[in-house]
């Protein structure tokens, strides 16, 4: 049986005098697809900053135990390649050179987790190719020569994805030519970070429907938010957060329930399902 991609034990994080992660266990198998769903503030944008190694937890906690970081199998990482392979998508575009870069150029950096495409970086004709199976994929084709600071911010978390995606498959391929055979190399992620804020409705069902697409062709999903309604219907486990704490592990069906979620938010709730999805207010 292969590896999880993600297994974190005993992870506590620190900044400053505040403790925001406290204990963390968490495990992630190749296609499995995960909602972590809590407040603001309760810890989940630093969960994922743990898993791109731009925080790092305790080294040794109160307790004495030592935490435990494997991501794809392997506990030591060049960055770069990791965050390749992370294929992390978030609200703010990746650095200002990108706003005046087309769709095409922007999905090509996702090869290099550049910003931009510097006069340095070799672009391959393979590349090439993949990037415009990416822009099919996000169906984003129209988007292919407009710059990306031109578009809506929908278009631009389209294209986002896409790059993302390119960067996620060229780690891939490069570690089935290291290691041909490893069913973990096979794997790509998608960790997104509140991916549907600040888009208007027609946008935010874009982006819900393309990231269906995404779970069904075997992308594992990471998702973090705090809208029951950004939990596709792919999505079959929810992870809920509080005070730096995971409160709850387990399916959406046990999980997204009036009175789990009124207490996880702290005042009555109602809720409605329709079509997969479950909408609270």
């Amino acid at each position: 049986m292969p590896d999880p991609i993600v297994s974190l034990k005993n992870v506590t994080v620190v900044r400053g005098e505040r403790t925001v992660l406290v204990d963390i266990n968490l495990e992630l198998g190749a296609g499995e697809h995960l909602a972590i769903l809590g407040p603001n503030g309760c810890g989940k944008s630093t969960l994922l900053k743990v898993l791109t190694c731009e925080l790092y937890p305790l080294a040794v906690n109160p307790d004495g135990s030592r935490p435990e970081i494997h991501l794809f199998g392997r506990d030591r990482w060049d960055l770069t390649q990791l965050r390749r392979r992370l294929g992390v998508v978030s609200m703010e575009l990746p650095g200002k050179p990108t706003l005046t870069t087309s769709g095409f150029d922007t999905i090509l950096t996702g090869f290099f987790s550049s910003s931009t495409l510097w006069p340095h970086l070799s672009v391959t004709a393979a590349m090439r190719e993949w990037a415009e199976e990416l822009l099919l994929q996000v169906d984003a084709v129209a988007l292919r020569d407009q710059l990306v600071g031109h578009m809506s911010a929908g278009q631009q978390r389209r294209i986002l994805i896409a790059r993302a995606l390119a960067g996620s498959r060229a780690a891939a391929a490069q570690q089935r030519s290291d290691s041909p055979g490893d069913a973990a190399s096979e794997a790509q992620m998608l960790l997104l970070d509140e991916p549907a804020t600040a888009l208007d409705l027609a946008a935010q069902q874009e982006v819900r429907t393309l990231l269906r697409r995404l779970a069904q062709s075997g992308v594992s999903v990471l998702l973090i938010t705090h809208h029951t309604a950004d939990i596709v219907p792919e999505i079959g486990r929810v992870l809920l957060m509080q005070r730096g704490c995971i409160v709850a592990d387990g399916s959406r069906s046990d999980l997204l329930t009036v009175p789990r979620l009124s207490t996880l938010f702290g005042v009555p709730l109602q809720m409605a399902s329709r079509d997969g999805y479950v909408h609270t207010w």
